[in-house]
């Protein structure tokens, strides 16, 4: 088993830590690997009553998945980025179906992968230290890991906006958007932790016990704004909307805008239009996985890829260059199901 994860048994509590803390835990193939066959052995196991997720050492909850590796095997044959979706997203099925209780702790930075990980748990709890957000678009790839399925389920056109611009979210925000459970200050968590495994079956009382009231939600202020300049599902009406209203805030969502890749948010505005009305989160995962087979081997993936990571010059030159450009037949094409041979299947 990867060290990369500590997977272990507290009391009555299945205990899923992520231990990869110069990477800010980003998940990696074993890492999903281990997390399912855990979740795997516990389904039927009566000693185990409750599963909780965090991290161990260093900051942050989960940075994501390994991008770097993704990348690498998406310019060349795509191989092993498959392998790595494949698993991760039968580890984000496998969360979302499980009978027991799962808390995650989102302490810190959690983005994309992260947000997979925590998402299907009936317990999320989010800290003053919480950053989340799915900030794919910067990068060439889009929200996934179920991001068709949460953020298109948020209230207002709130996951439109999250899933264009890759805005941070804090603890606060994440509790009024429904994206977390419960808000506890971090130095609580581990009397939170303690207390869960001492009984599993007052996981609701000791979480409503320790939770606090959470600061304003910043967010909320702009809701109005959100929802009439993100209201198309049309890349090219919201970025007309922002350039028309003149304002300082919408500026600078359109500043922002203009540093993503336009083939990508296309690609993200289709998935929550698709996954709003998608009948299971099987059928999410299988459509989010013929998307992320297609999209890794694409231009933009790598080259976002290059331009914010490993160059670091945040400087990536997107082909298409703009929204006119990404024609509907290109959105068809990522979107077209695999073969039935090479289609996502749940674990």
């Amino acid at each position: 088993m990867s060290d990369d994860v500590l997977i272990f048994v507290e009391g009555k509590v299945g205990r899923i830590r992520l231990n990869r803390p110069k990477a800010i835990h980003a998940l990696n193939t074993g890492m999903c690997a281990a997390v399912l066959d855990a979740l795997a052995a516990w389904r039927d196991d009566t000693a185990v009553e409750a599963v909780m997720i965090d991290h161990a050492e260093g900051r942050g909850f989960c940075a994501g998945g390994d991008i770097r590796m993704i990348a690498e095997s998406g310019a060349g044959d795509g191989s092993a980025a498959r392998a790595f979706f494949r698993t991760e997203y039968r580890m984000n099925h496998a969360l979302f179906t499980y009978v027991k209780p799962i808390v995650a702790f989102m302490d810190g930075i959690t983005m994309g992968g992260g947000v997979g990980i925590a998402m299907p748990a009936k317990y999320r709890v989010a800290t003053e230290n919480t950053k989340l957000a799915m900030p794919e678009t910067g990068i060439g790839l889009f929200p996934d890991v179920g991001g068709g399925w949460y953020l298109s389920r948020l209230p207002g056109r709130a996951g439109q906006y999250l899933a264009l611009t890759g805005h941070r979210l804090d603890g606060a925000e994440c509790l009024a958007l429904g994206l977390a459970s419960h808000y506890l200050h971090s130095d609580m968590l581990d009397e939170a932790k303690a207390r869960i495994i001492a009984d599993p079956q007052a996981i609701d009382a000791v979480l409503d016990a320790l939770s606090v009231p959470a600061p304003d939600a910043r967010i909320l202020a702009h809701q109005g704004a959100i929802d009439r300049l993100f209201a198309s599902d049309r890349l090219e009406d919201i970025l007309s909307a922002l350039e028309a209203d003149g304002g300082e805030w919408a500026a600078q969502q359109r500043a922002t805008l203009a540093t993503k890749s336009p083939q990508t948010m296309k690609v993200s505005l289709k998935l929550l239009l698709d996954g709003k009305a998608m009948p299971t989160f099987e059928d999410e995962m299988r459509q989010e996985f013929a998307v992320a087979s297609h999209v890794v081997q694409r231009h933009d993936f790598v080259e976002g890829v290059r331009a914010v990571i490993v160059d670091k010059d945040n400087a990536p030159k997107w082909n298409p260059a703009s929204a006119e450009e990404v024609s509907d037949h290109l959105i068809d094409q990522i979107f077209a199901p695999l073969p039935e041979g090479e289609a996502w299947t749940p674990a």
